[in-house]
């Protein structure tokens, strides 16, 4: 799984006209989903977005996570995370998973995310022609990947 992690003061998702979702401070994640992701990758994307300490403390130093603000989470399914252009010009998306695969592990994603912040989650429409607003805060942008999870 990869996931780019966006400080926001404000995100909204809208499909066809229509507002999905839509939050005030927190995170924008737009989360890709490849074949070889497991459970345990989402488990411990979903722990590392929670706990991940990157909103000003009182001196302005990135000390707070996301539920020390009471913050909110934006989740945006987005396969082109997985986007190969070592060849060419068109990118190929051979690593993103299918729909039967992503789909789940997205579903759950989003149930992990309420359960851990206590919150419900705000969404888009998976496989729909989204278009995303946002207010990035910083801008601070964070990309993670569950492969780099046995790294440190």
């Amino acid at each position: 799984m990869r996931a780019v992690i966006q400080r926001v003061t404000e995100a909204l998702c809208k499909v066809d006209g229509n507002i999905t979702g839509q939050i005030g401070n927190g995170f924008l994640v737009l989360l890709g989903i490849e074949d070889a992701d497991t459970d345990e990758d989402l488990q411990w994307l979903a722990q590392k977005i929670i706990g991940l300490r990157v909103f000003g403390d009182e001196n302005g130093l990135m000390n707070k996570a996301l539920t020390d603000i009471d913050g909110n989470i934006l989740l945006i399914s987005q396969f082109t995370l997985f986007a190969q252009t070592k060849k060419g010009n068109r990118p190929s998306f051979i690593r993103a998973a299918k729909p039967d695969k992503a789909i789940p592990l997205y579903e759950k994603m989003v149930s992990v995310l309420e359960t851990l912040s206590g919150k419900k989650m705000a969404t888009g429409i998976f496989g729909a022609d989204m278009k995303i607003s946002l207010l990035n805060d910083g801008p601070v942008t964070i990309i993670m990947d569950t492969k780099d999870k046995d790294n440190h």
